[in-house]
């Protein structure tokens, strides 16, 4: 009898044992979920399209983010969401526990990165810009000029870059597809053709935007009288591509004949001079209500505006003026 009451509580015990054992273990494993990764600082993630928990796991384990890949995979079963892990490139801060990351791989916050193209970038450039991306892969073509909307675009790593300039081309065919029906009736331009060309020269000819409306309604003004526009940045471009060019223009280049420069020749370019931006477009659509036909700088970076040509000598007998006391003639 005796023995029997011993083996009972030897068997309790060992139940019990057992059961602290199971427990303590049960503990351990799930504080695994909640611990502090072995990563000493911030990392970059990348998951690649279709990639599986497992397969994720593995390559944060190589990357030496959490220390085993099937401990992370079991957990995440038991202890994590059932929402997908998501593609793209995260950023693990340094120390996250599993739990953490795994809620971050799952929440489509991914790094944003961005390729700024400004105002009045021409398209060489803009090739440029996109080649000198790290990130980026793969080549491209110079786009066409006109055919890209400036303006901050985000990509992950290892995009195509022909996949990020078709966004900046669309955006540019959505923007002028919405912008087209507004256009006012004073309007010069025929069609979305002209009116790229337009902006671009008023892009190039004014850096200050208060004045867009004004340098497309002074255009406006002259191509609607059969007059040259006579746009300095127009004799540039077939020099340069849009580049800058570095140095005074030359008489020869103001009397070149070429299907760009509007010295020489009445109408528009042939095609676009850089690829303006949205504010110049909707000028061009809506100019100002003026009768101005001729401009010449101010010294301030802006324009003094005159309506005849008598006003415009004496403007730019002003300018030379100002430009003797600075010594630049």
């Amino acid at each position: 009898m005796e023995e029997r009451r011993r083996l009972r509580r030897w068997l309790a015990g060992g139940a019990a044992a057992i059961g602290l054992l199971l427990v303590v273990t049960a503990a351990i494993f799930a504080w695994g979920w909640y611990a502090k990764s072995p990563s000493e600082q911030d990392r970059a993630f990348v998951v690649r399209s279709g990639s599986s928990l497992s397969a994720v796991a593995g390559a944060l384990e190589q990357d030496g983010i959490i220390g085993s890949r099937d401990g992370f995979v079991l957990r995440a079963k038991l202890f994590g969401s059932s929402a997908p892990v998501k593609a793209g490139e995260f950023l693990i801060p340094a120390g996250a526990s599993p739990a953490d990351i795994f809620g971050i791989l799952q929440s489509g916050d991914v790094i944003r990165r961005f390729v700024t193209i400004p105002e009045g970038l021409p398209s060489i450039l803009v090739h440029e810009r996109l080649m000198a991306e790290p990130l980026l892969t793969g080549p491209v073509a110079v786009p066409a000029e006109g055919t890209i909307l400036p303006d901050s675009y985000d990509f992950e790593r290892g995009e195509p870059r022909a996949a990020v300039m078709a966004r900046m081309q669309s955006a540019m065919t959505e923007f002028l597809g919405s912008a087209w029906p507004q256009r006012a009736a004073s309007s010069a331009v025929a069609n979305l053709a002209e009116a790229v060309t337009l902006a671009s020269v008023v892009e190039k000819e004014t850096g200050i935007p208060s004045e867009r409306r004004m340098v497309a309604g002074l255009y406006s003004n002259r191509l609607k009288a059969g007059m040259r526009l006579q746009a300095d940045p127009t004799i540039i471009y077939p020099l340069t591509k849009g580049k800058p060019l570095g140095r005074r223009i030359l008489r020869s280049e103001i009397d070149a004949v070429n299907d760009f420069n509007t010295y020489s020749m009445a109408g528009l370019p042939k095609g676009p001079i850089t690829n303006p931006g949205r504010a110049s477009i909707l000028a061009v659509l809506n100019p100002a209500p003026t009768e101005a036909r001729y401009m010449v700088a101010d010294g301030t970076g802006g324009h003094v505006f005159a309506e005849t040509l008598a006003e415009h000598n004496a403007n730019v007998r002003q300018w030379r003026r100002l430009r003797r006391q600075r010594g630049e003639m």
